[in-house]
Parts: C-alpha cells; structure tokens; sequence
C-alpha cells in the first residue's frame, strides 16, 4: 500500500534551518514494525504518525532506531500540516493523544504555539565520562525524566563543542542538553546530542525545552524567555513557563512532499 508524507522545517523561518521532521497520516491502522521502518528509510530525528480520533489525532514518533515518548519538533510539524492540509482550520486548537499526556498547538500569527508538560530535573553529579566526552567543564549538572543537563560557560564554548559521540552514547541517557546562559540577544542557548537514540546532534528539540524552561526561568527569574539552538542549522524557539506547563513557541516551512510505494 501506498503512504504519503509531508517533511517539514520546524522552528524554521524559511526552508533549510530548523529541524526537519517527516509527517504521516495513515488511512488504516499500522504496526509499530512498519513505522519503525519508515522512520529509518527517512532518517530524519523524528517522523510522526497521526491516527484520526474522536478527541483529535492519536501522535507518536520515531527516530531511525526507536520509539519515543516526547517530541517537540515534530509535534509542532505535524500541526503545521494538519493546518495547511485543512484537516483542521486556522482557528481550530491541534490536540494530540500523546504517551506524554494530552498535547495542544495553537497559531499566534505567524508562529505555532505548543502546550507542554514542564519537566523538573534534579542536581545530580556529572556521569563518569561525560565532561571527556564533551571537552569542557560542566558547572552543573541535572537529571530530567528524560536527558542529562550540562550546563557550561560561557556561550562561546557551548557553540565551538565537538564532542566524542561514540563516549556520549555511552552515557545512560536519551540525550544530552547542553545550554549555556545567553551573552546577547538571547536568554539561553543549548544544544542536544542523542546518539544513544540515532541522532548524533538534533537540531532544534523542542522537548528539551520542556526542561530549559523551569531551569533557566528559576535562574534568570523571568517566565518569558527567547532561546536559541545552535545546532548548524539552528533555530528560535519562544518560550513562557506557566505553572507546570511551558509553552513553546516556532514556526514551520513545508519543503517536499512524497508517496512511499
């Protein structure tokens, strides 16, 4: 049978920045195996599948080797496309059934806004390996749900780092976020290394931002921040903490279209 598919340029201003990620909306129910197998024939961070629902779109995503349980990115693609597919219209809220809970997108005039959990992460000392692995000092490190933090300074060297990613695959973690405090027109600067998961750098995660914000909010004290990854292809991403929630703001370019057969 035959499955189309978006790829999208998330928190991307125009096409080839940000982070793409591929977008499916199957007409039938599909296995896990075959969407484990897309997700590596597109080699891309993230590919999303949406099943149709009566309280909105079931949404899960792979990368080239696994399953995972949040996604920022391609959530915020897959609302771009259900928008510019007229699945559903411009004033319509995008909720998603997600294995992170119930996820919402808005638009706010040129930019997509994403409803999502904000992750807590706890103190805890640098893993065996991980300063070797990454060639710099970490001033603090943290535990979330999901990643190790390492916090460094200042922005200069987060932006110069080439770590060893073999050593960082290594270390018992979906990825590693990387940020540092922003020396300019940004609040905080990051980026985020998962080659445990099958991606060496990912460009732009929105996730991690679920744990960015808490942190660099307590630290800066402001619940509105603009942040920036500087990943190669890089990108800006609008973040507000509210609560146990953060919102977090990109925008979206669709740049290819395709039908595997």
């Amino acid at each position: 049978m035959s499955q189309s598919f978006v790829q999208i340029d998330a928190f991307a201003d125009r096409p080839f920045t940000g982070n793409p990620a591929a977008v499916c909306l199957p007409d039938s129910p599909r296995s896990d195996e075959w969407m484990q197998a897309i997700a590596g024939e597109l080699n891309l961070s993230e590919t999303a599948f949406l099943e149709r629902r009566n309280n909105g779109f079931g949404l899960r995503w792979f990368t080239p080797k696994i399953e995972v349980d949040l996604c920022g990115h391609a959530t915020l693609a897959s609302a771009h496309f259900l928008w510019e597919a007229g699945q559903l219209k411009r004033e319509e809220t995008a909720v998603f059934q997600t294995k992170s809970g119930e996820l919402t997108a808005t638009i706010d005039g040129d930019w997509i806004v994403l409803d999502f959990p904000a992750l807590k992460v706890e103190p805890a000392p640098p893993p065996a390996g991980l300063e070797a692995a990454l060639g710099v000092n970490v001033i603090v490190a943290a535990q979330s749900e999901f990643d190790i933090l390492a916090e460094v300074e200042p922005e200069t060297i987060l932006r110069e780092l080439s770590p060893n990613l073999s050593a960082l695959a290594e270390i018992e973690a979906r990825g590693i976020i990387v940020t540092a405090k922003g020396d300019g027109e940004f609040d905080f600067v990051s980026r985020f290394f998962a080659p445990r998961a099958g991606v060496p750098e990912d460009q732009v995660t929105g996730s991690a931002h679920c744990v960015l914000t808490p942190y660099w909010s307590h630290k800066l004290g402001k619940s509105k921040m603009l942040a920036y990854q500087a990943s190669a292809r890089g990108g800006t991403v609008r973040v507000s903490l509210s609560g146990d929630r953060v919102k977090i703001g990109g925008q979206a370019v669709t740049v290819l279209e395709g039908t595997f057969r």
